[in-house]
């Protein structure tokens, strides 16, 4: 097993061989796998195509065996978390002055986009890294991410973010866990749900009011590490998707933390968050997208074997009607969420509209696309010996957490009637 880093700092010989090319920008050459080809459309660098085939052949090859059972035992995958940080690819969202590759979210979305192609769980497990250690990367101070940052993009801590409670969900600014000022320290007191990496991770990023009478200019955020007195773990969710995937209760109660583990300023919890967003969202455009592409595949790969009235399904125009308008909506997806990953990571300000677009069409693409990957199944669609229905039911959570698709809409018609107005 080699890691990105090896390859990347400086270049291995052995690692970049397979990928001789011609122009980087178009045309790849034959050694390299088809699946790779395809996205010859978007000029990716010679480092996120070895990002794409490392993530791809660790989910080939690692995940795919284990993926049914880890969906029917809802396990966290702990020995593919530990082979994911010894490949490098928690080091891809990482600054490189805090010994990561500086990918940005563009690098996180090549790999969760392929980890999802096989298993949307296992890809929200990884992703879930990055919308915890983003608050850090974007408002941290200098002692903290030093602290912090290394460690997650070596996998010795798992990172994870939290701000839903039963009465904060779309309504993000109406979070009820309290952080009181107490000398040098925070007592914090309140719960949080539906935690992705939740009693998982090692350190959390946590959003609680500082001051209630102020509303959503009185949150703040806090960084606080598993193991921390009076903080523990509630209720694991059995979910309907996304099994492997851990979603727990935090609970705090006269959880005392150091005051240096305020993030920014009292006061910047909910800018913190909406800013984060705006930059994660992508990543679960990806993990949407990737499913997608894994449904679309096994849907036509089982279309070109079945047999059906004497001949193949793929032989009647229904069903490649079908299948063409899956690869259409997949690739303008694809082309949506690598435009909005390259803008994010460009340094733009106003990435809210483009991030929120990806999010919402993508993940309503996946949904789409896994429910006709399960009519063409038919019948064995609808069985668990075929990964489809699970991709099916992994598909519909992305179009709710990191703000539903309601929201998403919501947030692309607010920039509009700015830009309007702007124009007036």
């Amino acid at each position: 097993m080699y890691q990105i880093s090896d390859a990347i700092f400086p270049f291995h010989e052995s690692i970049l061989s397979p990928l001789t090319y011609i122009d980087t920008s178009i045309y790849y050459s034959k050694a390299m796998p088809k699946e790779v080809m395809m996205h010859h459309y978007y000029s990716l660098t010679e480092e996120e195509i070895m990002i794409k085939e490392v993530a791809r052949k660790f989910a080939e090859e690692r995940v795919k065996p284990v993926r049914q059972e880890l969906d029917e035992k809802g396990e966290f995958p702990h020995d593919l978390m530990k082979e994911i940080a010894e490949l490098d690819l928690l080091r891809v969202f990482i600054p490189e002055e805090y010994e990561g590759l500086g990918m940005g979210i563009m690098g996180m979305s090549i790999a969760t986009e392929e980890i999802a192609r096989i298993d949307g769980a296992v890809a929200i497990c990884y992703a879930a890294n990055g919308l915890g250690a983003t608050p850090i990367i974007l408002y941290g101070n200098e002692e903290q991410k030093k602290k912090y940052l290394p460690k997650v993009a070596s996998g010795e801590m798992t990172a994870a973010f939290a701000l839903t409670e039963p009465e904060a969900g779309s309504d993000a600014s109406n979070v009820k866990t309290r952080a009181v000022k107490d000398g040098d320290h925070y007592i914090l007191n309140g719960s949080k749900i539906f935690i992705t990496n939740g009693g998982e991770a090692d350190v959390y990023v946590v959003i609680a009011s500082t001051s209630p009478e102020r509303g959503a200019r009185g949150l703040s955020a806090f960084i606080v590490e598993k193991g921390t007195p009076g903080f523990s773990f509630g209720k694991k969710e059995n979910k309907m998707g996304i099994r492997a995937s851990t979603t727990r209760e935090l609970v705090f109660e006269d959880c005392k933390i150091p005051a240096e583990n305020l993030l920014g300023k009292e006061g910047f919890g909910f800018i913190i968050t909406m800013k984060t967003f705006d930059k994660t969202r992508v990543g679960v455009a990806a993990q949407a997208l990737g499913i997608a592409q894994g449904a679309f595949e096994e849907a036509a790969n089982y279309a070109k074997t079945r047999a059906q009235f004497g001949k193949k399904i793929i032989e009647f125009q229904g069903i490649q009607f079908m299948l063409a308008d899956m690869a259409t909506q997949i690739e303008a997806a694809r082309a949506l969420t690598y435009t909005a990953a390259r803008y994010v990571d460009s340094g733009a300000k106003d990435i809210g509209k483009i991030s929120a677009m990806a999010k919402m069409y993508a993940s309503d693409v996946a949904m789409k696309v896994t429910v006709d990957a399960v009519q063409i199944f038919g019948g064995y669609g609808y069985m668990k010996e075929y990964p489809v229905e699970k991709m099916m039911r992994d598909a519909k959570i992305t179009q709710i957490y990191e703000g539903t698709n309601q929201i998403q809409r919501l947030v692309i018609a607010s920039h509009i009637i700015k830009e309007a107005m702007g124009s007036e």
